[in-house]
């Protein structure tokens, strides 16, 4: 590889030149998948399946909202941010589908290739940074985000080949191959570097792409400097975190609830709500399923208008990332509870049991 000697056109190419554009050609295939699949996605938005971004419908703030309990570098506060400004919600998804279905279209002809695949560079670490944490049976948006993030990579320092809309351009303005701009966004040519800053630029985004893909790795399963583990975050088993609990004199109760870990694919439901006295151990108050299940919609106050706290079949259920203060009203008629510490307990379907200690104050 040199600085000097560059082909232009469709002329033949010798040595160093003639074997990157062997290795980029070999790497059809990767520019084609990279391509194919953020071009997929947001085909299956803009044309396939328009619903997704129809905020009348079932459309991908749901998606969005699961992210939040496992995203990392404080992106869950964004990510709630978002979902309460209508807005700004629906213009981010939309630059966001914008970026994947451009982005993805060029890798697929090679057209400004470079451009394109840090493009997708950045697609993957937002949708790692998002989503990395979720999969209920291995770590499934982890390998995507990490594989993609590998690719794109590799396509940005090796560029696109003879078969593409860059080499075409070249082919028709042999002069753009002076042109240093070009050579850095298009894939065509070599990027406009000496043998020795090609290779340290390339070690550069190799030790990214590595403490990237390995950290995060660590963080989701261990298995590095680590014993393997499920995670801060479960994506298979659900949980809900309990506070801000306010008891009445007369057992009614308020309390927040947010489910901060499970899987997307099905809500968490609640089946059995008690309270105890935790001094005497006496059952207060129970709330049996067949009462949450009749829960009025005025007992859950959620924080957004997506994942949400509602009654259900089997007692009342969350998704993933849903977040409500939520009423128990009192089940008994008359008198009042004497001052003193207490305890709220869920029951889930699967026998998982969440409590929060509250207290009856004078």
């Amino acid at each position: 590889m040199t600085t000097t000697t560059l082909p232009t056109g469709n002329a033949p190419t010798t040595g160093a030149d003639h074997g990157w554009r062997v290795a980029a050609i070999g790497l059809l295939a990767v520019r084609f998948v990279q391509g194919w699949i953020y071009w997929g996605g947001a085909t299956r938005r803009f044309i396939y399946g328009p619903q997704k971004l129809n905020p009348h419908d079932h459309w991908m703030a749901y998606k969005f909202q699961t992210a939040m309990p496992g995203a990392l570098l404080g992106t869950d506060h964004i990510v709630a941010y978002l979902l309460q400004h209508f807005y700004l919600l629906y213009a981010g998804l939309l630059i966001f589908s914008a970026i994947e279905l451009i982005g993805g279209f060029m890798l697929l002809v090679g057209l400004y290739t470079r451009l394109a695949a840090l493009a997708t560079i950045g697609l993957s670490t937002v949708l790692m940074l998002l989503f990395g944490w979720q999969g209920a049976t291995c770590i499934d948006e982890w390998t995507m985000a990490s594989s993609n993030f590998a690719m794109g990579v590799t396509l940005l320092l090796v560029g696109s080949g003879a078969f593409s809309v860059d080499n075409w351009m070249l082919s028709r303005r042999p002069e753009l191959a002076q042109k240093t701009w070009f050579r850095w966004i298009g894939g065509s040519l070599p990027l406009p570097l000496s043998d020795g800053a090609y290779k340290k630029f390339a070690l550069i985004l190799l030790g990214v792409a590595v403490v990237f893909i390995l950290s995060t790795y660590n963080y989701y399963r261990g298995s590095i400097v680590t014993p393997f583990h499920g995670g801060p975050i479960s994506p298979g088993k659900h949980h809900i975190a309990l506070d801000h609990g306010v008891l009445n004199a007369d057992g009614s109760v308020y309390f927040h609830a947010y489910v901060d870990a499970g899987t997307p694919a099905t809500p968490s439901h609640v089946m059995r709500a008690v309270l105890m006295n935790s001094e005497t151990g006496q059952v207060i108050e129970t709330w049996g399923t067949s009462v949450l299940a009749a829960m009025p919609e005025s007992d859950f106050q959620n924080d957004f208008a997506y994942q949400q706290f509602k009654a259900g079949k089997f007692g009342f259920f969350g998704g993933v990332g849903a977040m409500a203060t939520i009423h128990l009203p009192s089940m008994t008629a008359g008198g009042l509870l004497p001052p003193g510490q207490y305890v709220l307990s869920l029951t889930s379907v699967n026998e998982h049991v969440w409590k929060l200690p509250i207290d009856l104050e004078k």
